[in-house]
């Protein structure tokens, strides 16, 4: 089963690589790893995907819990939560498909953020079913880079993730 555990941790160099370290040592997978600053300086917020078990995500929480960097957890996918993750995908235009390209962008949302005379580099937001849709929709051939930003994720309503 797909988790999305959200880590706050102290904002110091190597805490990053010993979260890494404790996935890598027990062989566990990360799909998926955002991280940046609080409204806190000091702290950092770490947004991890992986799968697994109720038994393996339980010792990943309990292993995580045990790092000193780590201030607090919590795994989002016990709860209702809204996740998003953001995309950049440059895809090859030519004159007739140009508008197909931008109806397609602008059915998902898209916002294309630069024109060249042969592409289209497109932005776009969403839960990463909604990104996969629109690569699906294009036609592979036509698909130069993919570059995706990786799930950030946030509990609905009043709680949140604070020490």
């Amino acid at each position: 089963m797909r988790h999305i555990i959200s880590i706050l941790l102290e904002n110091e160099s190597g805490a990053l690589c010993r979260v890494a370290n404790l996935f890598s040592a027990r062989g566990y997978n990360i799909e998926s790893l955002t991280v940046a600053p609080t409204e806190d300086g000091s702290l950092s917020r770490m947004t991890l995907v992986t799968t697994g078990s109720d038994k393996v995500i339980e010792q990943i929480t309990k292993q995580l819990n045990k790092l000193i960097d780590v201030v607090k957890l919590v795994d989002l996918s016990e709860g209702v939560h809204i996740e998003r993750e953001m995309m950049l995908i440059k895809v090859r235009t030519l004159d007739e498909g140009r508008e197909e390209v931008q109806r397609l962008s602008d059915i998902f949302r898209g916002r294309i953020v630069d024109v060249s005379d042969r592409s289209y580099t497109i932005e776009l937001t969403g839960a990463g079913d909604k990104l996969d849709a629109f690569i699906a929709a294009l036609d592979e051939g036509d698909i130069i880079e993919v570059v995706r930003s990786g799930v950030s994720g946030i509990a609905r309503g009043e709680s949140g993730l604070k020490i």
